[in-house]
C-alpha cells in the first residue's frame, strides 16, 4: 500500500506543482478557490463560537469575526498600511462609505472595522452556506438590490436601528465590485440614509489591488494595500434634495484619494468609465 502511494502519489503531486507553475490561469483559479474554501472553513468554525459567546445575531459578534479574518492576510502575504483611524472616533452613529474592488475586500474591511459597525450586503450572500450564516450572526443587513421598494424599506429601517442602537453602518456606494482602476458612479442610498438620520459620512479609500490581484491577468500574489480613513463629512441641516451633491462630493474626494494612494494621480482629472459588469 505504501509503495503504491509512493509510486503514484509523488508523481501526481509533482505533476500538479508543474501545472501550477506552467499555467498562470490554473494557479490563479486554485488560489481563488483556496481563498473561498478558507472563508467557508473559518466561518464554519466561528459560528459556534459566536453562538456560545453571544447566543445569536448581534453586532458584538463582529469583533470575533474581525479577529478571525484579520489572520488571513498572513496566508496571502498582504500588508495593510492604514492612516486616519482617529476619524472613526465620532460620537454616535455614522455612515461609512468605501470603494469596492474584489472578493478580497473582506480582509480590508475587517482590518479596520470599528466597534459597533454593521455592513449592508446583497441578499444573495445570505445563502452562501456558513459564510452567509456568520454574516447574519454578525448583524449584516441584507437588501434585495433588484427590488427598489425593498431596498428603500430596509434602508429606512436601518436608520431607525442606527439611532436606537448607536451603530455605525458600512456601505459600498458603487453597488458592485469594480477592479477597473477607477470608481464607478455612486448610488445614492448611503447618502439618503446619512441625511435622513443627520449623521456624518466617513469615506474610506483602499488603493488599487491591480498590482497583486487582477483576474484579467490571472494575477494573485502578495502585495501592499494603503488605506486612508478621511475626515467625517457632516450632514446636519441637509435635506433629501442635497443627497446628489453629497454623493458627488464624497466621490470626488474618494476618487482623488484613490488615485493618489494607487500612484495614478494623473488620472484624477480624467473621464469616468462606464459601469462595469
Amino acid at each position: 500500500m505504501e509503495s503504491g502511494w509512493l509510486l503514484w502519489g509523488l508523481p501526481l503531486a509533482l505533476l500538479g506543482a508543474l501545472l501550477l507553475e506552467l499555467s498562470p490561469r490554473l494557479k490563479f483559479r486554485t488560489k481563488v478557490v483556496s481563498y473561498c474554501a478558507l472563508c467557508l472553513l473559518a466561518s464554519t468554525l466561528t459560528v459556534p463560537v459566536c453562538l456560545l459567546r453571544h447566543g445569536g445575531r448581534t453586532v458584538h459578534n463582529m469583533r470575533i469575526i474581525k479577529n478571525v479574518v484579520r489572520s488571513f492576510k498572513y496566508l496571502y502575504g498582504l500588508r495593510f498600511e492604514v492612516k486616519g483611524l482617529e476619524h472613526f472616533e465620532v460620537k454616535g452613529p455614522c455612515v461609512i462609505v468605501s470603494n469596492h474592488q474584489s472578493v478580497l475586500d473582506m480582509m480590508g474591511l475587517m482590518e479596520i472595522l470599528p466597534d459597533r459597525c454593521v455592513q449592508i450586503g446583497k441578499r444573495e450572500l445570505l445563502y452562501f452556506g456558513s459564510v452567509g450564516l456568520i454574516m447574519y450572526l454578525g448583524g449584516v443587513i441584507f437588501i434585495n438590490r433588484k427590488s427598489t421598494s425593498n431596498a428603500k424599506s430596509v434602508m429606512s429601517g436601518v436608520g431607525q436601528v442606527m439611532t436606537k442602537d448607536n451603530v455605525k453602518v458600512w456601505i459600498y456606494p458603487e453597488g458592485t465590485r469594480n477592479g477597473n482602476g477607477d470608481l464607478l458612479p455612486f448610488k445614492k442610498g448611503a447618502f439618503h440614509l446619512a441625511i435622513q438620520t443627520q449623521v456624518p459620512v466617513i469615506p474610506v479609500v483602499y488603493s488599487s489591488f491591480n498590482a497583486f490581484y487582477n483576474p484579467a491577468k490571472n494575477l494573485f500574489t502578495s502585495g501592499r494595500i494603503q488605506v486612508e480613513v478621511l475626515p467625517p463629512i457632516p450632514t446636519s441641516g441637509l435635506t433629501a434634495s442635497d443627497a446628489t451633491d453629497l454623493s458627488d462630493r464624497c466621490r470626488t474626494i474618494m476618487r482623488e484619494t484613490f488615485f493618489r494612494l494607487s500612484g495614478t494621480a494623473d488620472r484624477a482629472n480624467g473621464s469616468t468609465p462606464g459601469l462595469a459588469q
